[in-house]
């Protein structure tokens, strides 16, 4: 007999052929024709013989001829159960719709019927074509547990490197008077950094949601990897909560009476600008570029020079009798470097914050090297400033503090706003103190990532000018963007940089302290 159409309900589906033929996983089916319905316990036995198994739950389906297609909509059976279309794809991303029609040829038996090898084989047949959805299910059910997985792992590392980093400034200020040989306050690094990170994760709670009621949100690049697609529309600015911040808490507690720590401060507050302006262009023009590329390095190379200028004009704290030297440990001591100095302290503001600005494209990853990077510097610099290791260490801080909303998945970016503030921090208080060599040392990540970005065009230009056609030295820069598409987590490759992070700034510190 023949059926105007067909309820069916069936398992989830996938194959599993115990012969030579990829059958689908049958639990059972009910037909309704009429008077008729038989048991579905019943049905599934004479199923087995023909090399369906029973498996998973029931999901509901319903089939249909060629004749009444045209009226396939939502409906309501007589049983009350909501009738939905059933669709599978050829491809994995084929949008194409195929509509199940076991009664083509053959009918399907009913309970009285002794059921016929050739239904069977057509309904399987049919059903075989929905094994791909099926099994992208169990691709999302992976995908979700390893979703979070990836989330436990971003706490974990941000645990650990909280951890280093206490256990870290609790030594140094246990320390502190054998390396300064002055008297010094109570958890004279401890403090501000503590201060800082508490505020910042506090006001967090306040500013994420602010951010995100006022739409900013970030722009993600297209021709990154696909997974930071799933990016856009984190709100960005980031560096409006905490920069301020570390400044103020640095500020307050040495008094403002350091004339080392106003300059880093002003140079700090000045590439946020720079920072904010980038950010509010790129998103009123809808599209990841605010300045361009020469007006942005233009401006870093102006602040840049005003502290030069201050630099230059101003008695500077310094255990030294002449300015403008640069302490290096034995045998070489100290090298006075006159008016090369002031280009050095220039290039350290330029390619430094563009280094973090560069970095800043992984959820964390910048966030957590600054910090690092920070307190290497602090260490550095203690002997010689022991106000500007206030600084260090409260910016730190700020950092840590704003890891707890930035960390793995990130529900703010820092943007250009944090990441040029950063760069600039670390650029003055090593302009202050002279110790560029452990800047560069604890600055390693950053260093890195510009040189890969350098490398990939210096490469890419040269191939082209002698062979036509330019090639590429990393599948794409910077540095950590080629460790994703080679197939590295996320929380991997900045559990990896916080590693290597975490002995750079060590061997920073050691250097700084030596060469005083």
């Amino acid at each position: 007999m023949r059926s105007k159409y067909m309820s069916a309900s069936l398992c989830n589906l996938g194959f599993c052929p115990r012969d030579s033929y990829q059958l689908p996983k049958i639990s059972g089916v009910r037909i309704s024709c009429d008077s008729f319905a038989p048991s579905s316990s019943c049905f599934n036995l004479k199923l087995r013989r023909y090399g369906c198994c029973s498996k998973y739950r029931l999901v509901h389906v319903t089939a249909m001829d060629e004749d009444s297609v045209s009226g396939f909509d939502d409906w309501v059976g007589s049983d009350g159960a909501v009738v939905y279309s059933f669709s599978s794809s050829d491809g994995e991303d084929s949008d194409g719709e195929f509509i199940l029609n076991p009664l083509s040829d053959v009918d399907m038996p009913t309970i009285r019927d002794k059921l016929r090898p050739e239904a069977l084989t057509i309904m399987s047949n049919r059903l075989a074509l929905t094994g791909k959805a099926h099994k992208k299910s169990w691709q999302v059910y992976l995908l979700k547990a390893l979703y979070r997985i990836l989330i436990q792992y971003g706490v974990v590392i941000n645990l650990g490197l909280i951890t280093f980093l206490i256990v870290l400034l609790l030594y140094a200020d246990w320390c502190a008077w054998r390396i300064v040989r002055l008297p010094l306050s109570q958890f004279h690094l401890m403090r501000p950094f503590s201060t800082s990170a508490i505020l910042v994760a506090c006001a967090g709670y306040i500013g994420v949601p602010l951010l995100r009621r006022m739409k900013m949100k970030s722009i993600i690049n297209k021709e990154g990897p696909n997974r930071q697609a799933l990016k856009r529309g984190t709100p960005t600015m980031g560096g409006l909560l905490f920069v301020p911040i570390g400044v103020i808490v640095a500020e307050v507690i040495v008094g403002f009476s350091s004339i080392e720590v106003s300059a880093a401060a002003v140079a700090t507050l000045s590439f946020a600008a720079i920072g904010l302006l980038d950010d509010s262009l790129s998103l009123i023009n809808k599209h990841n570029g605010g300045l361009s590329s020469w007006t942005r390095i233009l401006l870093e190379i102006a602040v840049g020079a005003c502290f030069c200028y201050w630099l230059y004009t101003s008695n500077v704290s310094s255990p030294y009798s002449i300015k403008m030297v640069v302490p290096l440990p034995v045998p070489v001591g100290l090298v006075c470097l006159g008016n090369l100095y002031l280009f050095l302290t220039s290039f350290c503001f330029v390619s430094l914050a563009n280094g973090v600005n560069l970095t800043d494209r992984l959820d964390g990853l910048a966030g957590g090297t600054a910090a690092l990077a920070l307190i290497g510097m602090s260490i550095a610099v203690l002997p010689i400033c022991s106000d500007l290791a206030v600084f260090g260490a409260s910016m730190a801080g700020a950092c840590v503090g704003f890891l707890l909303h930035n960390r793995y998945k990130a529900s703010v970016f820092m943007g250009d706003t944090g990441s040029l503030a950063l760069g600039g921090a670390l650029a003055a208080m090593a302009g202050c103190t002279g110790m560029f060599f452990p800047l560069f040392i604890s600055s390693g990540i950053f260093v890195l990532e510009t040189l890969s970005v350098v490398m990939q065009v210096s490469f890419y230009k040269t191939t082209k000018y002698l062979h036509g056609r330019g090639r590429q030295l990393f599948r794409m820069a910077p540095f950590h963007r080629h460790l994703e598409l080679c197939g590295i987590k996320e929380p991997i490759i900045i559990a990896g940089a916080y590693v290597i992070s975490s002995m750079l700034i060590l061997c920073a510190g050691y250097i700084g302290l030596i060469s005083v």
